[in-house]
């Protein structure tokens, strides 16, 4: 767990009212709300890029947003998290016929720009209300979100798709193979 995280479980541990700060922040931009400004600002440094206050903040209130007390099984990465609710919402053979609506969500959050993914980011976590999420790894990607190829956006497109359609496992060398002339 990060040292964030572990902060904040922390101070939840002594009062519950950081939770509510947090989530209420939810109605805000990321950093708007000055309530939270107690809970994160120890992590930021004072020439923290932009980006860097937005990911923190964010991912505060949706961790708040998110808590449950007791929630079974490991903590999930995102795209995961959303592919196995997909699968227990719909039949295989329903998502092979069409994409579902959490499919739907997920690539329009896979599309979202910074300005737009505070509340696709928060729609998604509101539907994966029953699953343990990772939220150190949903800190970590968020601070890369930005980056010009889209990796963190091709590893949970990978993630998603992988465990929504699982495959045996290939033996390397055969996918090296020449194929014939």
């Amino acid at each position: 767990m990060s040292a964030f995280l572990k902060w904040l479980e922390e101070l939840n541990e002594r009062d519950t009212r950081v939770r509510a700060v947090l989530r209420r922040s939810l109605a805000f931009p990321p950093g708007a709300f000055p309530a939270a400004f107690p809970y994160v600002e120890p992590f930021l440094k004072d020439d923290a890029p932009y980006w860097r206050r937005q990911a923190h903040y964010l991912v505060a209130a949706l961790w708040a947003a998110h808590w449950k007390e007791g929630r079974p099984g490991p903590a999930l990465p995102i795209g995961e998290a959303a592919a196995r609710h997909a699968l227990a919402q719909h039949t295989r053979e329903q998502l092979t016929k069409g994409t579902s609506s959490t499919e739907r969500r997920f690539i329009a959050l896979l599309d979202a720009d910074p300005v737009q993914l505070p509340h696709r980011l928060r729609q998604m976590v509101a539907l994966l209300k029953e699953q343990t999420l990772d939220f150190d790894t949903l800190l970590t990607d968020l601070l890369r979100w930005q980056d010009e190829r889209k990796r963190k956006q091709n590893e949970w497109a990978r993630q998603f798709y992988r465990t929504l359609n699982p495959t045996p496992d290939l033996d390397p060398a055969a996918e090296t193979e020449e194929e014939p002339a």
